[in-house]
């Protein structure tokens, strides 16, 4: 039996949309496959028509040589088939041995008994590297933590297909390195594994072959060793794709937004200590400032005390010499700052209001948008339709798609423009391109660094170091709540880069090393 796993011929429509169009998809027992392709390609659908969550309008799938029917998750896993989703699946107020056992409790006179899934728990965290604490809550672990916890309860249910559905999106470089290990390490004993993602470095690094899809249809399969990753991205996205990112010098002007000793205390009962630790920096007209950091080390805190998601402990806040500590988020959103937030769907989008409604989110109440306290719906759809094209945010049913329903990619666009539109002074922009393919990646770079160029200021939090060092003017690392370096791109490695974000510097390294 060549195939583990056959998808023939599937064909998968919504709403004004075919996800998937006569898609085939073959993988082979014990290799890593890699399913590329834009945001919106089709991707995530066939992915969830394998897991039982759509049924499909055509097509058959064949697991073992034997066709079968997938009507829902159980089914699959009883296929021995798990799926780690882009939007984890868990929930925040169990611990993580709660979530990973959850639907496969071992229950004994009505009480659970969790000591031997405790046991198999712990186990597994130690044969595969992925170590988690069984007893911490999941509201207080990383992203990257809960990645492990969703991998975990693959590994529990004894899953030998699993699918990984962008698992990088959230991850940091060093976690990336893990997942990819991880990943070798599964698909050495003899798990199929297929990958979702349109990183390139990652297929590069992982993946035996893989599968293009574009605008719903497959467009071909390659083997990964034998391709270069730019005839990948061409097959990709349809055209040659440029990430080399033209920053023009430019004198900075004014300071934007002043932060001066800002200190945020952590909010998780018994942890006393500051996530913000007396942090000062300043934004200027005209240039693009990041914030590089492992994920973790203040940077969520911080944006959230600079938006006013949460109000910092002590410390002051400027905005265009107003001082905007004490002010509402619609304050600092009408007097000149604008964020694209880390977390698309808790801060960004309302997802069961549709796409022209989360697109005048933030100015639904100005004069043009209502009168005498009613919505002027016509000028809303107008505002919308104008940046959809602006934009290029593809939806099933234009302004009207429910925001829920648009590939991630595609939302995070609506984001974008909702935000850049507003044409405020200062863009607080937070992984602005976590989860997105590279014709997205090079679409919001371009827009970000037009921002610059335009005098504004520009406020970019990112994990990726590729985009740190591509984008930045200047780059202050963040480690532990704490400022620990002031760096401009064109005098450090990334190498260099990588050793501040893990709170050592180059030098105390060099010294080390003799």
């Amino acid at each position: 039996m060549e195939y583990i796993i056959e998808m023939l011929g599937i064909t998968k429509e919504f709403p004004g949309i075919v996800a998937n169009d006569q898609v085939t998809l073959q993988v082979k027992n014990g290799e890593i496959h890699a399913l590329l392709g834009e945001n919106g390609a089709g991707k995530s659908t066939l992915m969830n028509v394998l897991f039982g969550l759509y049924q499909p309008e055509k097509g058959k799938i064949k697991i073992r040589g034997q066709e079968v029917r997938i009507s829902g998750p159980q089914e699959a896993n009883a296929l021995k088939i798990g799926m780690v989703h882009q939007h984890f699946m868990l929930v925040d107020s169990f611990t993580v041995l709660q979530n990973i056992v959850l639907g496969q409790e071992t229950v004994a006179g009505g009480l659970l008994r969790m000591e031997d899934a405790r046991k198999k728990v712990v186990a597994l965290s130690e044969r595969y590297g992925l170590k988690v604490d069984p007893d911490s809550l999941v509201s207080d672990i990383t992203v990257g933590m809960q990645q492990r916890v969703e991998i975990l309860k693959m590994l529990y249910r004894d899953n030998e297909i699993l699918i990984f559905d962008e698992p990088t999106a959230v991850l940091t470089p060093q976690e990336i390195d893990e997942l990819m290990d991880t990943m070798r390490g599964l698909a050495a004993e003899g798990k199929s594994i297929i990958f979702i993602t349109h990183k390139l470095n990652e297929i590069k690094a992982a993946a035996h072959r893989c599968t293009v899809l574009r605008r719903g249809k497959s467009v071909g399969v390659v083997e990964v060793a034998a391709t270069s990753k730019e005839t990948l991205s061409e097959m990709m996205v349809g055209r040659k794709i440029s990430l080399e990112v033209n920053l023009t010098p430019q004198s900075r002007g004014p300071a934007v937004l002043t932060v001066d000793k800002l200190t945020v205390r952590s909010r998780r009962q018994g942890h006393a200590k500051n996530v913000v630790d007396g942090v000062s920096f300043s934004v200027s007209k005209g240039e693009i400032l990041c914030i590089a950091g492992i994920d973790g080390n203040g940077q969520t805190e911080l944006v959230h005390a600079l938006t006013g998601l949460m109000p910092p402990d002590s410390g002051r806040l400027t905005l265009n010499g107003v001082d905007i500590t004490g002010r509402s988020v619609r304050y600092r959103n009408t007097h000149g700052l604008s964020h694209i937030p880390e977390d698309r769907h808790k801060h960004g989008l309302v997802l069961d209001y549709n796409l022209e409604d989360n697109l005048a989110l933030q100015n639904y109440f100005l004069p043009g948008f209502q009168k005498h306290g009613f919505l002027r719906r016509e000028k809303i759809r107008e505002y919308a339709l104008e940046l959809i094209e602006r934009y290029d945010i593809r939806s099933g049913q234009g302004p009207q798609t429910p925001a829920r329903s648009m590939s991630g990619g595609n939302q995070q666009k609506a984001i974008v423009a909702r935000e850049i539109n507003r044409n405020s002074d200062l863009l607080v922009a937070v992984q602005p391109t976590r989860g997105l393919d590279v014709g997205a990646i090079e679409y919001i770079h371009r827009k970000l660094v037009e921002q610059r160029n335009a005098g504004k200021a520009v406020l970019l939090i990112s994990l990726e170091l590729d985009e740190v060092m591509n984008l930045s003017d200047r780059i202050l690392v963040i480690y532990q709540g704490v400022i620990v370096a002031d760096l401009v791109p064109q005098k450090i490695n990334m190498r260099e880069l990588g050793l501040y974000m893990a709170g050592s510097s180059p030098a105390a390294a060099k010294e080390g090393g003799h």
